[in-house]
C-alpha cells in the first residue's frame, strides 16, 4: 500500500507512525498538496492529505477513515485502540480532542500563511483560537502524567503527539505551548520513540521502517 501526503501534515504523520509502530510495510510518497498539484490529482483529484491507495489499487482518504481500514485488515493496527470499554472510551476521547486541536491549528496556520492580512476575519480567528485552546485545556487536564492513555503506546497516543509538535512548529509564535507541561513532557515521551524519529514532521522526509 502507499501513503500519499508530506509529514509536515499532523494527519499523514498520524497514519505513518501508526503504520510504523505496528510494523505494516508501506511506501511513503511525500507529494505536496502545493508544489505537486498536478502529480497528487491524478492520485487523488480530490487533493486531500492523508491519501491511501490500498493493495487493490482503491484511493481512501481521511486520516481516521484510513486507520478504520487499516484496522479492519492489519490486527496490528486495531490493537493500537484498546478493546476493554472503559480504555477505548478513555482513547477515543484523547483522540477526538487532539484530532480538533489539530483542525483548528490547521485552520488557524492557513488563515495565517494563505489568506491576505486583508480578508481575514478576525471573529473568525478569535473562535478558532478559542476552540484550539479549549482543546489544549482538556488535553492538558486528562492525559496521563507517566505512560499512555491506554497503558502502552496506541493511536491515541499518536494522534495527540502529532497534534502538539505540529502547533510547537508552527503556531508556537501566536500560542504558548510551553505552559503545557503535562502535555508537552507527554509529547517529549512520544517524539523520542522509533516510530516517531522514523517519520519527522518535514517537508519532504520520506517515513521509513525502524532501524
Amino acid at each position: 500500500m502507499q501513503l500519499i501526503g508530506m509529514l509536515d501534515s499532523p494527519y499523514v504523520r498520524r497514519v505513518a507512525i501508526a503504520l510504523i509502530a505496528a510494523e505494516t510495510p508501506f511506501t511513503h510518497r511525500p507529494i505536496s498538496l502545493f508544489r505537486h498539484i498536478d502529480q497528487f490529482a491524478k492520485l487523488n483529484p480530490l487533493l486531500k492529505a492523508p491519501t491511501l491507495i490500498a493493495d487493490d489499487g482503491t484511493t481512501l482518504m481521511d486520516s481516521s477513515v484510513i486507520l478504520d481500514y487499516l484496522a479492519g485488515v492489519e490486527p496490528r493496527i486495531a490493537a493500537l485502540t484498546p478493546s476493554e470499554p472503559a480504555a477505548r472510551l478513555r482513547a477515543l476521547r484523547a483522540t477526538g480532542l487532539a484530532l480538533t486541536v489539530m483542525e483548528k491549528a490547521v485552520q488557524r496556520h492557513y488563515e495565517r500563511a494563505l489568506r491576505p492580512a486583508e480578508k481575514r476575519h478576525e471573529p473568525w480567528v478569535d473562535r478558532v483560537m478559542g476552540q484550539l485552546t479549549a482543546g489544549m485545556n482538556a488535553l492538558e487536564a486528562e492525559l496521563p502524567q507517566s505512560g499512555w492513555i491506554g497503558g502502552e503506546l496506541g493511536a491515541a497516543d499518536i494522534t495527540v503527539a502529532c497534534a502538539f509538535g505540529f502547533m510547537e512548529g508552527l503556531l508556537a509564535d501566536l500560542f504558548e505551548t510551553s505552559r503545557y507541561r503535562l502535555l508537552a513532557a507527554f509529547s517529549a515521551r512520544a517524539e523520542a520513540l522509533p516510530a516517531f524519529r522514523a517519520a519527522p514532521p518535514q517537508d519532504g522526509a520520506v517515513a521509513g521502517a525502524i532501524g
